[in-house]
């Protein structure tokens, strides 16, 4: 299983969400650059960027940062947040993203989605899905942001989208994002055993390596983590068995 770290965007800075909640963010006093910097030098050969104002407001907003990212050579960009069009798709593609990753475009328009991944190639395209777990334990799709609710189930989503279309979807229990609590092992458990064909990312709660032990365990075959990371809650020796460049 790979690592993936994470750098959110927010107004140009480095940030995390608590539980997808804009108003509870933490800010950090790195710059994005130097992030990608530090990850690559502890070995990440991918890194997952995310432009947090586009997928709240559904337009690139930190775009000439994301920019500044793509030209550093040697790490693989994993690009999401607010891209709505495939000239978005194509754009970044052609300025030097590894994968673009499509959010709430895939729950609304799964139509629209198919024809991108068709166009872009499955392996360039990563389908983001967060969820919120109800009381039935069904892990329920949130759009824009996390801030909209809909009834449809993750399960739902995939198959609206064909599960055989699509190569990578990255999950995140929203109720476990920045909170450092574990990952929703019983979740990606099911996503593994319903969809084994596909690779599946996992977000939201890591906390150290036993975590992403477990994970790879289940078949995951990526995890993502930010906060962790940011704050150097883990030693970088300690994730070299998941970084490829270590």
């Amino acid at each position: 299983m790979r690592l993936i770290p994470a750098i959110d965007l927010r107004g140009g800075r480095c940030v995390r969400l608590r539980q997808g909640n804009f108003g509870a963010e933490l800010n950090f006093e790195v710059e994005p650059l130097d992030l990608l910097a530090r990850y690559a030098g502890w070995g990440a050969d991918w890194v997952h960027v995310v432009d947090l104002d586009g997928a709240r407001d559904g337009s690139l907003a930190n775009e000439a940062v994301i920019a500044s990212l793509l030209g550093r050579r040697g790490v693989h960009l994993q690009v999401g947040g607010g891209l709505r069009t495939q000239a978005q798709v194509t754009g970044l593609i052609e300025r030097g993203a590894a994968r673009i990753v499509l959010g709430s475009l895939a729950v609304t328009a799964p139509q629209e989605v198919r024809a991108m991944i068709e166009k872009a190639g499955a392996d360039r395209v990563a389908i983001a899905l967060d969820v919120r777990v109800d009381s039935d334990r069904v892990p329920r799709v949130a759009v824009h942001g996390w801030r909209d609710d809909t009834p449809l189930s993750l399960w739902d989503a995939v198959e609206a989208l064909s599960p055989e279309s699509i190569r990578h979807v990255l999950c995140t229990d929203v109720a476990r994002d920045g909170m450092l609590s574990g990952p929703n092992f019983e979740l990606y458990a099911e996503a593994c055993r319903r969809y084994p064909r596909i690779e599946w990312q996992a977000s939201g709660g890591i906390r150290n390596t036993s975590d992403l032990a477990s994970l790879a365990a289940l078949g995951v075959a990526a995890a993502v983590s930010g906060r962790a990371l940011i704050e150097n809650r883990i030693e970088p020796r300690e994730l070299q068995p998941f970084l490829p460049n270590a």
